[in-house]
């Protein structure tokens, strides 16, 4: 509990207690009047204060000016329990919102601790200086110790080490990182000692990106918080000119007309408690906060949401697009079969890692890393690379070739065809087959459970965009369940097929779009709700996007959508709750029938109970 907060306890605490006190005093007139102005002036002095500034910078209408005309006028009226029991049940009231919106507050607040306070940067002398991350330059070499945080986007260069990513991600499983992985700022470097050479600038990293998406997330304003901010905007007036000619009214009419006594006291209290059951808090306060809880909630997740705007889209998406390479692959090529003929497989792949030694291709590389041995390079001699078509070199005295079926055939190498989806690396040694090795980018190993999940989530149609071959795309699709595919896609093809998905969609359902290259976007910002995975992303698709996936897991896109309709759902109970009440309470307080005590329960009771569904917006971990 804050300083604030704990402040406002001990006035309520004071205030109960001097009002029990007085009440027992046989006093009258006066001087009671005098012994409850103290219980009275101790509760609400502030709302007395802010009531006349709203008044003398002309911005009357607010719940300030509401709370102290009705509870003046009820002390005016001799209703001194009343005026002060509604004052104290309002700070109550306003207390309790105060604590939620902390508790939310301190939900983001823990995302924030992900900001780095110095960079360990290494000077010529081999000596560590902290700096900081602000000064550090692209290419520059820092040193990250167990338990510091991780300032700046970078490879690392030497070291091995445990990373704590769950402030990124939502996930607290540890993930291992060594030489030449990527690491990105923001995780906790729990074990051994890393030297990261930065390629990015602290501006440009990820740890400041997501900062800087949370901050500005309350911006971008939901349709919800727009009709609420019109409604205050002339709902408040509009019951306080209610209020006003109820007050005035009847007794006229009395008068002019009935020709009978007016009872202008009864008109009056029953206006003054009209004005407390209309105070707009529960409306005003709740669906910001529900909106506010929703998106800390998804933050905590590992899904960044740039605005409530978006949270109330996504809630709608019936239709979900994917890019396939590092969307729903993992982006890296790697051997996933090898089919030797006349060896073993551990002899062919290694005639064909040392053949492709010398080349920087990606499926040389991933036919070295799937050796995963060091390369003797006296073995190799006569290396030879044949443009299109593979490389021959002399291994250990043995011509070895290794490359497409082109090469065979131009060889005149009798060889057996591989019909798989992938890429075919044929070998041949001393001209004679010695078999096949299948290079594929394999899909995310949560990529199938993520299209179930979403087809659960009542996702009515998943949908894949690629650049890559027919056939590819075909095996892809149907080994996840996708239920349409367009293969062969230019970038400009892929913001054609969404625009067409876009024309054939129901009226009010959404789209969204996942990617992760530069080319998606045009695509991530054509859609009505872009998804961009994050970890590995380009800064252009996080950029477009609308909502960042921090670990680039595609089953968080069901999540994401599952948060979104939970806080969406909060704000419409609210909506519908608040506004019905307040609307059955105001027609029994100007028939009389509601009294003050009524009118407190439908201000401060309202407030509370849409306040305590606005929190359930930040419980995301069983969704």
């Amino acid at each position: 509990m804050t300083k604030k907060q704990k402040k406002a306890m001990i006035r309520i605490i004071i205030a109960v207690v001097l009002v029990g006190l007085i009440s027992l005093l046989p006093v009258k007139g006066y001087i009671r009047f005098a012994l409850f102005m103290i219980p009275y002036l101790v509760i609400g002095y502030d709302i007395l204060r802010k009531a006349v500034k709203g008044i003398m910078n002309r911005q009357v209408f607010d719940e300030n000016f509401l709370m102290a005309v009705a509870t003046i006028g009820a002390i005016a009226l001799g209703d001194y329990t009343e005026g002060v029991a509604v004052m104290i049940f309002y700070q109550i009231g306003e207390l309790f919102q105060s604590y939620a919106v902390g508790k939310s507050r301190r939900n983001i607040s823990e995302l924030m601790d992900i900001r780095p306070d110095y960079a360990n940067v290494e000077t010529e002398n081999g000596e560590l200086e902290q700096v900081d991350p602000d000064e550090v330059e692209i290419g520059s070499v820092i040193v990250v110790q167990p338990g510091e945080k991780v300032p700046i986007d970078g490879v690392i260069i030497e070291g091995k080490s445990t990373l704590n990513t769950s402030a990124l991600t939502g996930e607290s499983l540890p993930r291992e990182a060594e030489v030449d992985d990527e690491i990105v700022s923001g995780c906790i470097n729990m074990t051994g000692v890393l030297r990261i050479k930065t390629t990015k600038e602290f501006g440009e990293s990820t740890v400041s990106k997501i900062l800087d998406m949370v901050e500005n997330a309350s911006s971008r304003k939901s349709r919800s918080e727009n009709f609420i901010s019109k409604f205050a905007h002339y709902y408040t007036p509009i019951v306080c000119y209610c209020a006003a000619a109820l007050a005035v009214l009847p007794p006229l009419v009395s008068i002019l007309f009935l020709h009978i006594a007016p009872d202008w006291g009864e008109w009056i209290f029953r206006a003054l408690t009209f004005l407390v059951i209309s105070c707009p808090c529960a409306l005003v306060i709740s669906i910001p906060l529900s909106f506010f809880a929703g998106i800390g909630g998804a933050s905590r997740s590992g899904v960044l949401v740039k605005g409530s705007n978006y949270m109330e889209t996504l809630a709608q998406t019936s239709c979900v697009v994917f890019d396939k390479t590092g969307t729903l692959t993992q982006g890296v090529f790697a051997v996933s079969s090898i089919y030797p003929e006349g060896m073993s497989e551990d002899q062919l792949l290694e005639y064909a890692a040392l053949a492709e030694s010398y080349s920087s291709h990606p499926i040389s590389r991933s036919l070295q890393k799937a050796y995963g041995k060091g390369i003797d390079k006296n073995r190799i001699a006569d290396v030879e690379e044949i443009s299109g078509n593979g490389v021959k070199a002399a291994i250990d005295g043995k011509e070895v070739s290794v490359g497409n079926d082109k090469l065979m055939k131009k060889l005149g190498v009798s060889y057996k065809e591989l019909n798989e989806v992938g890429t075919v690396v044929y070998v041949a040694v001393d001209q004679i087959f010695a078999g096949s090795i299948l290079i594929s980018d394999q899909p995310k190993p949560t990529a199938a459970a993520a299209i179930k999940a979403l087809n659960k989530a009542g996702i009515r149609k998943t949908v894949m965009l690629t650049g890559d071959r027919r056939n590819v795309a075909e095996h892809v699709a149907k080994e996840l369940g996708i239920s349409e595919y367009y293969a062969e896609l230019l970038p400009a093809d892929k913001v054609s097929g969404v625009e067409k998905l876009l024309a054939g969609q129901r009226s009010r359902e959404k789209l969204a779009f996942v990617g992760d290259g530069i080319n998606d976007a045009p695509v991530l910002s054509r859609a009505d709700i872009g998804i961009a995975m994050g970890a590995m992303g380009s800064d252009a698709a996080i950029e477009a996007a609308d909502i960042v996936l921090m670990d680039d897991d595609p089953m968080k896109i069901a999540k994401a959508i599952k948060i979104a309709r939970k806080c969406i759902r909060i704000v419409y109970e609210n909506i519908y709750f608040a506004i019905g009440i307040k609307v059955i309470c105001l027609i029994l307080g100007a028939l009389g029938i509601a009294n003050m005590w009524a009118a407190i329960f439908a201000d401060v009771g309202v407030m509370v109970i849409a306040v305590l569904n606005a929190i359930r917006a930040l419980s995301v971990k069983r969704l």
